[in-house]
């Protein structure tokens, strides 16, 4: 179990990742780098990066990895070009990057290559600025993103097993490949791209569950035309198991031992050695800690890392933010959601700004809209005897439900017992006669229901807080009511179910609703709506609720991300590409208690820190 210190680390974090920067700069004009895409290849490039020998060569000549991860759906596109420049800078010569399924399908037959999610763009972006790229397009990725980036629809099959060759996961990957590779293949280093390296699948030896697996996606990427050199990447205690023949084995670490080393070699000895994920940080989850790595500790490792001649990717360069409900959970040794910031942690400074960080005046909540009004926009009703779970629903034009939350409404006619043996997944408000009664969730299991002999609605708002990301329970991350809930022993039955997927075409069609002017006493849940006023060109802010509860927070119709008071996480990242000039609308859905006043603040509130020992 990690053992934490507290302690200030601003004053020192700067001077130390000044250290690391230079240790970078120094390797780099003892000429261990090759040239970048703009300095150098425009004529030779039939051989591309390998992997021959004790380090790595491009085009035959010495070369050593020193990457950086940015993931283009964490950051605002606006912003893209300022946080590779910034990477460049720091002396990085190559940009990795996950490529999120989910996002980019997330219905089966609807692709989304455009705007936020344009990967051919980002990628062209790198190589004008004179970067090469890794590129990471899973189809699993981890990336701490619900269900680890594969899209929820998958689930809908009862007899799925994922990440592995089940018939019905092959058929989607490939479908999946088939729109992506195509996009991808012209970016190559041999065509004149950027894209040096593919990696195959992410993470497999800690899953390993189909020996066949790692070849079909190595032969679905190479029969859809990559050439480039291909590569996995594993924890150190699961390398063993997670390679496939012919492809380069990589390591992720946040610690450099003798013994990582040895193990390493052990497997690999005659091929070059790469950090694929240096970790700078580690996520959070809710009612936990702010962890942050000693900066100390990360200037250690990676003058170890790069003395021993090693490659090295810095993961997270730029974490960036889980907007909307993109963020995943853990499971071990219970179930935790992660919060909405992705800046794993605090050892890297803060990125400098394009446009200065702005406190604008704080929106007063000036109309209110009840849950259970805005249900006639809602997609349903849909009539169920027995509980459906959020995947499985007829929504979204047969697609099910991927995130957000969803309503079941049934009847009673007594009082009594509620138990749900553990069938809600993961939080669920539970009213009677739309008055609140009390919560479910993984630790609570039962609630009483106040005695009435009449009959009375009886009603769950179940939230999916996050699919867990990694594990071997990826096909059990069903959510919603999964199964029976128990009143009085006998399970509920007739249910009227609605799916609030908080998606922007439903906040888009809540301007249509009865929106009354906030009373005194305004009834919860409920949406809660107001104005930020942003004079001139808009600057990046904090969105901050001191007195709100538990919610979620729209923007002009864009979803942030959640708010939870039990933090760590205290403020929400509202970057100014998403502000207008002038009047902004702002919106937030609330479960259980609101102060009716939303802040913004021009500093971030990432909770108490605690160093990762």
């Amino acid at each position: 179990m990690a053992v934490f210190r507290m302690r200030n680390l601003h004053k020192r974090k700067y001077t130390l990742f000044c250290l690391v920067i230079g240790c970078f700069i120094i390797y780099k004009c003892l000429g261990f780098f090759s040239s970048t895409p703009q300095t150098g290849w425009k004529r030779s490039r039939k051989v591309g990066l390998r992997a021959n020998s004790s380090q790595f060569t491009l085009e035959r000549e010495p070369f050593r990895i020193l990457g950086g991860s940015v993931h283009y759906f964490r950051v605002p596109r606006a912003y893209w070009r300022d946080r590779l420049m910034k990477m460049k800078a720091c002396g990085i010569n190559t940009l990795t990057t996950y490529v999120p399924w989910s996002l980019h399908q997330p219905e089966k037959g609807v692709f989304n290559f455009h705007t936020q999610l344009d990967l051919e763009s980002y990628l062209s972006l790198a190589a004008e600025l004179g970067l090469w790229v890794i590129l990471r397009p899973g189809p699993y990725i981890s990336a701490d993103m619900d269900l680890g980036g594969l899209p929820s629809w998958l689930l809908r099959d009862d007899s799925m097993r994922l990440r592995t060759t089940h018939p019905g996961f092959t058929q989607a990957v490939n479908t999946f490949f088939d729109k992506l590779i195509p996009k991808m293949v012209p970016l190559q280093f041999k065509k004149g791209g950027p894209i040096i390296a593919v990696q195959v699948e992410n993470e497999y030896g800690s899953f390993a569950k189909d020996q066949g697996y790692l070849l079909f996606i190595k032969e679905a990427l190479q029969s859809r035309g990559i050439s480039e050199l291909l590569l996995t990447s594993d924890n150190i205690n699961t390398l063993k198991s997670g390679g496939v023949d012919g492809v380069i084995r990589s390591v992720k670490l946040q610690k450099l031992t003798q013994r990582n080393i040895q193990e390493l070699h052990g497997i690999q000895p005659r091929g070059p050695s790469i950090v694929m994920e240096y970790w700078t940080g580690w996520y959070d989850t809710w009612g936990g800690l702010h962890h942050v790595l000693p900066p100390e500790d990360m200037v250690s490792n990676v003058r170890e890392i790069l003395r021993r001649g090693m490659s090295v990717n810095l993961y997270m360069f730029h974490g960036g933010s889980s907007f909307g409900f993109m963020n995943g959970a853990v499971s071990n040794p219970s179930y935790r959601a992660l919060v909405p910031s992705y800046a794993r942690g605090d050892s890297l400074p803060d990125m400098p700004t394009l446009r200065y960080r702005e406190a604008y005046e704080p929106a007063i909540m000036y109309q209110h809209l009840s849950l259970w009004d805005a249900l006639s926009f809602a997609e349903g009703p849909f009539k169920s005897t027995k509980p459906i779970n959020m995947e499985n629903l007829p929504a979204n034009n047969g697609n099910g439900q991927s995130y957000g939350y969803t309503l079941y409404v049934t009847t009673i006619t007594s009082g009594g017992s509620l138990h749900s043996g553990d069938n809600v997944r993961d939080r669920a408000l539970v009213f009677v006669d739309r008055r609140y009664i009390g919560v479910f969730n993984h630790q609570n299991l039962e609630l009483a229901v106040p005695d009435a002999k009449e009959k009375r609605t009886l009603s769950f708002l179940v939230e999916n807080c996050g699919r867990v990301h990694s594990g071997r329970d990826l096909d059990k991350q069903h959510k919603g009511l999964v199964g029976e809930i128990l009143f009085n022993h006998i399970p509920l039955r007739d249910f009227t179910i609605y799916s609030l997927d908080m998606k922007p075409s439903f906040i888009d069609s809540l301007y249509q609703a009865p929106w009354k002017n906030l009373p005194e006493n305004p009834s919860f849940p409920g949406f809660f709506m107001g104005r930020l006023f942003a004079y001139g060109y808009p600057s990046d802010t904090y969105v901050k609720l001191p007195g709100w509860e538990k919610g979620v927070v729209f923007i002009n119709g864009l979803n942030l991300g959640r708010y939870w008071s039990i933090g760590p996480q205290q403020a929400l990242y509202l970057p100014g590409p998403f502000l207008n000039s002038g009047i902004n609308q702002v919106i937030v859905f609330e479960e259980q208690e609101g102060d009716y006043k939303v802040h913004f603040e021009d500093s971030p509130d990432l909770g108490m820190a605690a160093e990762i020992q």
